[in-house]
């Protein structure tokens, strides 16, 4: 027993000493590879999440993080995953030819060759993941030196030009994610990369051809690019293929059978394409299959019966096609499908009938000549029309002065960067840019305002879908003004609406402005051209149970300090402020990465429209009173899931949880959404006084919790 202490202290020793020189040995890193580290952190400039390496950094044994993975084997660095805080919006990401240097990209004197010489030292990499770092430029051919790559994530950069060809090298690569950069072109046969399992090129301009595969994918993800080609016959050997999304591309054709019956299929989204033809009445689905969309197509028939809503297990959308039978209020009539199908062409059969056309002398005059003739028709309508342009008044306007001002006289916009306040500019980050419009852009995007883009009639006028030369997709807002003014002053007040921008509200991309010289009763139409949110609205997650599962406790609480954050903006960030904003859940709408956009919101226009601005006689405090009652409300139903449908309703529920608060506050958690309960936290966030006062009373007013970074100070941010 005398020698227990003794023995005791000598095992301390030996531990402490094993633990304190183990680590060490093991964690050596080599002197080039640490020098590797500290030229990746100058030329990435110093991002956060590498801002605390210092020379006594221990890099192999840094705890992993969610903005950075750094792991080691043998002395090497074997996995790099930085995740930083540029995200990839560009000032214009409609089209990957005219990308600038901003905020969202490292800086003019970056070189992304130099950068992928540097790293290509690391020649052990096999995990390399480099997300939202603000990296520009072409992708390097270099990037093939990694010999041993398993997985390469470039994503959320602003990465352009065509993918190289040295990428279909990597013959032990098993995960590609190129998504969300400027990448265009075509994509490298990736046929020759016998284990890739996952492939993610989305959000880019690739195309037109679709990417040859090979028949080890499990996940395909090509939505919102440029292919338009058919779906190849070669997909049909994709046996262990579990996902596939070509969404929001150009696809045309018909949709071939074995697609629905691919044994390992579970996610197939084929939506918002130009697919066409009838789904076979035979068309089989596989047992594992889940999930299929293929609304927004040229479908025409009759839906298979795997496919139809009803089966089991199984989510299918459809609607927006021309299918017959079901629910009409969500289909096209067939005449609309067979007229766009026509129009429809894929760029294969397009060259195989030049090809042809050439083989022949003959053929080649008779199209010639067909071609001449059908210009010089086309030339003969566009005057024609042009003429009956100018009898008609009503149906095309006339421009004047004002309109001549509106395009050619007024600025791209009147906020000066080298003035914008601070706040101004941290909150319009990322937001596309507001331009002055043409009346003949906005007859071009809307198709002459033609009623099927009618999307509704409000007091200021009508609203039209229209979609603009980039392709983007708008709302254009026609109001008629009747009161008269100078064509300066109108100019002048327009563009104040430039200012009117947050990331939490949906844009204003511009205006346009349209004079008449004759009309008696308006002086002037005033376009407002709005960006367009498809992704639904609040209401619509909270209702359809597919939606409520993304819509977590994270996810609510981001979106309710979103909301707030907007409405903060409307109140305090405008001068004078705008109030009496239409605040309603329906209202609340949330794009693909559930990021809050509110709609409806007062335009402050200080001219008078054709039906009057909906008159409010309250003051200016109640009609601020009366959004933050609003905001309440919403934040009620977000919290328990409930759509509030009347004032009754809301009473009731009141009167609930305030019994509920007075005699069994423990219970309070359980008026929560059953479906976020234990998804977050919910019960440390939702404190039994603050959910009362929060929700109902309508005395209180922003507090500080919700103001956007950059409006108490930078110090602060």
């Amino acid at each position: 027993m005398a020698n227990s202490p003794i023995l005791l202290c000598v095992s301390f020793s030996v531990i402490v000493l094993m633990i304190g020189v183990v680590p060490v040995a093991m964690a050596q890193l080599s002197p080039s590879e640490t020098r590797v580290l500290f030229q990746i952190q100058k030329q990435l400039e110093y991002p956060e999440a590498l801002q605390g390496w210092t020379n006594w950094t221990s890099f192999c044994y840094l705890p992993p993080s969610p903005s950075l993975t750094l792991a080691c084997t043998d002395s090497h660095i074997t996995e790099l995953t930085i995740v930083g805080t540029k995200n990839s919006s560009s000032p214009d990401r409609t089209n990957p030819h005219r990308f600038a240097v901003s905020q969202h990209t490292l800086s003019a004197s970056f070189s992304i060759d130099s950068f992928f010489t540097v790293l290509t030292k690391l020649s052990n990499l096999t995990v390399l993941s480099l997300v939202s770092l603000g990296l520009w430029g072409p992708l390097p051919a270099k990037v093939s030196r990694f010999h041993s790559l398993v997985v390469l994530n470039l994503s959320s950069n602003s990465i352009y030009g065509e993918i190289p060809q040295s990428v279909a090298s990597f013959k032990g690569l098993r995960s590609l994610v190129l998504s969300d950069n400027l990448l265009n072109g075509s994509v490298p046969d990736l046929k020759g990369l016998p284990v890739l399992e996952e492939l993610d090129l989305s959000d880019n301009f690739l195309g037109p051809e679709f990417p040859l595969l090979g028949d080890t994918l499990v996940s395909v993800l090509l939505r919102k690019n440029s292919f338009r080609s058919e779906i190849p016959s070669e997909l049909n050997g994709s046996g262990q293929l579990q996902r596939l999304d070509v969404s929001a591309n150009g696809l045309s054709g018909h949709i071939p059978s074995f697609i629905f019956s691919l044994p390992s299929i579970r996610y197939l989204s084929l939506e918002e394409n130009q697919l066409s033809g009838e789904l076979s009445t035979n068309l089989s689905c596989s047992g594992n299959l889940t999930y299929v969309d293929i609304s927004h197509n040229l479908l025409v028939g009759n839906m298979p019966s795997c496919t139809r809503s009803s089966s089991v297990n199984r989510t299918v959308i459809s609607s927006w096609n021309c299918f017959s039978g079901g629910n009409s209020k969500n289909q096209h009539s067939d005449s609309y499908c067979q007229k766009e199908a026509l129009a429809v062409e894929p760029p294969a059969k397009a060259e195989k009938k030049g090809s042809s056309i050439k083989r022949s002398l003959v053929l080649g005059v008779i199209g010639g000549t067909v071609v001449i003739a059908a210009a010089l028709g086309l030339l003969i309508i566009v005057l024609i029309r042009r003429a009956e342009a100018r009898r008609s008044f009503d149906s095309k306007p006339a421009k004047s002065y004002a309109d001549e001002l509106s395009f050619r006289g007024s600025p791209k916009s009147s906020i000066d960067s080298r003035r914008m306040p601070q706040t101004m500019r941290l909150v319009t980050l990322g937001l596309p840019p507001y331009n002055v419009f043409t009346l003949e852009e906005i007859e071009e995007a809307t198709n002459n305002f033609d009623p099927c883009n009618l999307m509704g009639e409000a007091n200021q006028g009508q609203i039209y879908k229209g979609r603009l030369r980039d392709g983007t997709v708008v709302l254009v807002k026609c109001l008629k003004l009747k009161q008269r003014s100078l064509p300066q002053n109108i100019v002048q007040q327009l563009d104040n609406l430039s200012k009117l921008r947050h990331r939490h509200l949906v844009s204003l991309l511009g205006h346009c402005i349209v004079t008449y010289q004759d009309h008696p009763n308006v002086a002037s139409t005033v376009f407002i051209i709005l960006e367009h949110i498809s992704n639904g609205s609040l209401a619509n997650h909270i209702t359809d149970w597919r939606r409520k599962e993304m819509l977590k406790w994270p996810q609510r609480m981001a979106i309710s300090i979103g909301m707030a954050r907007g409405v903060q903006f409307l109140h305090s960030g405008m001068a004078p402020g705008i109030f009496g904003n239409n605040l309603k859940i329906d209202n609340v709408l949330l794009d693909e990465s559930l990021t809050v956009k509110i709609s409806n919101y007062q335009i402050p226009l200080p001219f008078k429209m054709g039906s009057e601005i909906a008159s409010n006689d309250s003051s200016p405090k109640d009609a601020e009173r009366e959004d933050m009652y609003q905001i309440g409300k919403i934040l009620l139903q977000v919290i328990t899931g409930k759509l509030v449908k009347s004032t009754g309703e809301l009473d009731d529920m009141k009167q609930l949880l305030e019994k509920t608060l007075t005699e069994h506050p423990s219970q309070l958690r359980s008026a929560a959404d059953p479906s976020v309960r234990g998804t977050g936290g919910s019960h440390r966030e939702l404190p039994h006084g603050r959910a009362k006062q929060a929700t109902f009373d309508r005395r209180c007013s922003l507090e500080s919790a919700v103001l956007d970074p950059g409006s108490r100070g930078l110090d602060q941010q």
